[in-house]
């Protein structure tokens, strides 16, 4: 395994685990009331988006090195996700401050953070 794929293969488990922080920190909220979007939504969205990053500018040598173990990123799958994650940034960082939020509202970021993963898992 090149140092490449090692770097890429963490930028992966720090992803994966900033993922599913970003959805427990919002499922936490379901019996608070008032709900409220704590920082760490912040900082474990933020901190997804760029390990996303990292994966995606390493992908191009490792395609380049082995392109039958690496097959080249898909474009649109890339955009959906980042579209959908930055998102659920901006929309937390409008309500972080807030002392209440407002349940469509955290029901709109919880279903983001689904469809970001029901992206991950099943768009191929």
């Amino acid at each position: 395994m090149t140092a490449l794929a090692w770097v890429h293969s963490i930028a992966l488990l720090v992803h994966i685990l900033c993922i599913v922080a970003l959805a427990g920190l919002l499922l936490l909220q379901f019996n608070k009331s008032p709900r409220r979007v704590v920082p760490g939504v912040l900082h474990a969205g933020a901190t997804a988006l760029v390990a996303g990053l990292v994966m995606v500018g390493i992908r191009t040598p490792l395609h380049t090195e082995n392109p039958d173990k690496w097959p080249e990123l898909n474009n649109g799958w890339v955009g959906a996700k980042l579209t959908v994650l930055i998102i659920i940034l901006v929309l937390g960082y409008r309500n972080t401050k807030k002392p209440e939020v407002k349940n469509s509202m955290w029901l709109v970021m919880i279903a983001l953070t689904a469809i970001n993963i029901i992206i991950a898992l099943f768009w191929k």
